[in-house]
């Protein structure tokens, strides 16, 4: 008590004190001001005043770009010294497929013809037997992306989506058409089927389908993978194609013809949505020249001319 006694006494004694230099009339709460006295009074350091001082001009949020001119963006910009932004020309693309055949099958000569006891024939075994290492790891390459992938079941599906090609390719439906084939081979299937009536029915199989051909390629990255297998058909099949005017202008639709292709199925086996399509035939080079269709022609008098 005596305490709390001696401070209240020292507390008023000091207000006591201040209040003698405030005039009678005010009665305000004390402020420290530092006098100017303290301030340097030599002209020279004037200048080191100044300096600690930085105008900085801040940016106008409440401006927007659209009120101004092309002449007014590129002022600003000159202030920075910034150039201006350039028009933006990239464009995302997406690569679903390749430009082509990588390491193509070359099929060996007479094919389908030469029995396999034969002298030649057993050469053909034996060279595929050399190329069938790659093929190999080309097949295990892709089971690390599929893992259910098997020979003949995928023989299965190939045939499935090649016959189903050739009957869209027949009914000229050119918008469903693209699900079984890739987009190298799309202008090459629906190139002059227009104006055309085409006939064509799958009969059956002369001998299995089966892979010759496998390998994995990647594009621009090395994650970016594709994978194309080339499998063996050898079958018998009906085709008549009609003009126009109903003229019969190739095959038959009578007479059944045995057919051996080299056909190129393409995946993007890191695309988890992507489907095995027909990407190209491979035409060998020992294959004698087709004979020309017969197209209908208009013939034309000296009058006309």
């Amino acid at each position: 008590m005596a305490l709390r006694t001696i401070l209240n006494l020292d507390i008023r004694a000091l207000q006591g004190v201040f209040q003698q230099f405030l005039p009678i009339s005010h009665n305000v709460s004390m402020q420290f001001v530092r006098h100017r006295r303290t301030k340097h009074w030599n002209p020279k350091w004037k200048l080191f005043r100044r300096l600690k001082v930085i105008k900085v001009d801040l940016p106008k949020f409440n401006e927007k770009r659209s009120d101004l001119t092309e002449e007014e963006i590129r002022s600003r910009l000159k202030e920075h010294g910034l150039l201006p932004a350039r028009p933006w020309l990239e464009r995302q693309f997406f690569i679903s497929s390749t430009g082509g055949v990588f390491e193509a099958y070359v099929p060996p000569e007479g094919d389908g013809k030469v029995s396999p006891v034969s002298t030649q024939g057993a050469k053909q075994s034996l060279q595929h037997l050399e190329k069938k290492t790659k093929t190999m790891m080309a097949i295990r390459k892709i089971r690390q992306f599929e893992e259910d992938f098997d020979s003949p079941t995928f023989c299965k599906e190939a045939t499935n989506i090649y016959i189903k090609m050739h009957e869209l390719m027949a009914a000229r439906d050119t918008e469903n058409i693209i699900s079984y084939v890739t987009e190298k081979a799309y202008p090459e299937v629906t190139h002059n089927i227009h104006n055309k009536t085409i006939h064509w029915k799958y009969i059956k199989d002369i001998e299995s389908p089966r892979i010759v051909h496998a390998r994995c390629t990647d594009v621009v990255t090395k994650e970016n993978i594709f994978a194309q297998v080339t499998i063996r058909f050898h079958t018998q099949q009906i085709l008549a194609i009609y003009d126009r005017f109903g003229r019969l202008m190739h095959g038959s639709e009578i007479l059944a013809k045995d057919v051996l292709e080299y056909v190129v199925f393409e995946k993007h086996i890191v695309n988890e949505y992507g489907k095995w399509r027909v990407h190209s035939k491979i035409i060998p080079e020992w294959l004698p020249p087709k004979q020309p269709s017969i197209t209908t022609l208009k013939m034309v008098e000296q009058n006309e001319q």
